[in-house]
């Protein structure tokens, strides 16, 4: 049977012009996001870690051209999002949403729970007030909450139900794809469970597909069916979960899993990084792991690793391989 890829990104790119000076003249390019292939499939949770600042988040704006990329391709379901006009994707939008990280600023406090969650239904156009509120009615339902909070607002809740009203408000036009940055971070650990519980009840379901953002490799084991690496705007490492945690090839990917001591095998020895994570305004020359690696070898300064299916389903970006 063959599996129907969802999402499709090519050599996707985002950079920020930098520019200095009484009057501004550019003086190089923030390259946030660094021609990053990934694929995503129908029903697939794709997780997608790494350190602060390596473009995770604006990776996942990118897709849904919150920013709008410098270059490359995003095609969802066949279709190039990059192409799309304003009107052609604010209709696509439905099938695409997000989750994030933050539930208190992502909602607005002028408005109540219901109207936060049918908002988009009004700006899809469905008419009829019944309609929606039939709708918000189910959804709150959906996400486990009362249907007596629809007129409550923001302040009036905990931080794990504003991120329920935040996922019901995701699933309001019955997407195919949920970007989720970083969604439990800014929650209780007991709270944590309860919300990936939820959202993988919900994929499980609906069918839906996740791009799953975090830092936090034991939460991303539990809930990925593959796992990307992300270092100063490019994916170093992509496997299925499994293969991921028993065999990780990029040092990259060794040091975060030593970091963590409930992943780590007893017989292995923490690995320290040297340094902060370098500028992505100047990053370094060859592979840009290579000031920071604990494996380098003479190639890894001069020449930029390419990246390569090393095994079935396993990519990696190191001269190591």
């Amino acid at each position: 049977m063959k599996i129907q890829q969802i999402l499709e990104i090519k050599e996707l790119k985002k950079y920020y012009r930098v520019t200095s000076g009484l009057i501004p003249r550019p003086v190089g390019d923030i390259k946030a996001v660094d021609g990053v292939s990934l694929t995503i499939a129908e029903k697939e949770v794709l997780g997608l870690v790494g350190e602060s600042g390596c473009g995770k988040t604006t990776l996942g704006k990118t897709i849904l051209r919150l920013e709008e990329p410098t270059s490359g391709e995003i095609l969802f379901n066949g279709m190039d999002v990059v192409k799309l006009n304003k009107g052609d994707m604010r209709k696509l939008r439905g099938k695409l949403q997000i989750v994030f990280q933050d539930p208190d600023s992502s909602l607005d406090p002028r408005m109540t729970v219901g109207g936060s969650i049918e908002e988009a239904l009004v700006i899809q156009g469905i008419k009829s007030a019944g309609e929606r509120t039939e709708r918000v009615g189910a959804l709150m339902e959906k996400v486990g909450l009362e249907a007596g909070f629809y007129e409550r607002y923001p302040h009036e809740f905990s931080g794990g139900q504003k991120q329920r009203i935040g996922i019901a408000r995701a699933l309001a036009m019955d997407p195919e794809l949920v970007i989720a940055d970083e969604p439990v971070s800014a929650l209780d650990v007991s709270v944590q469970a309860q919300i990936l519980n939820l959202m993988m009840d919900i994929k499980d379901r609906d069918g839906l597909a996740y791009l799953f953002v975090s830092h936090d490799l034991s939460i991303v084991k539990y809930i990925s069916d593959r796992v990307a690496v992300m270092y100063l705007g490019r994916i170093v490492e992509m496997a299925e979960k499994h293969e991921f945690f028993k065999d990780p090839l990029h040092p990259y990917t060794e040091a975060l899993l030593s970091a963590i001591a409930s992943l780590r095998p007893a017989d292995k020895e923490k690995i320290l990084l040297k340094g902060d994570v370098p500028s992505p305004l100047n990053p370094p020359s060859g592979c840009h792991f290579h000031t920071r690696c604990h494996r380098m070898i003479a190639i890894c300064p001069e020449v930029d690793p390419a990246y390569r299916e090393v095994a079935p389903g396993h990519f990696v970006a190191c001269h190591l391989y």
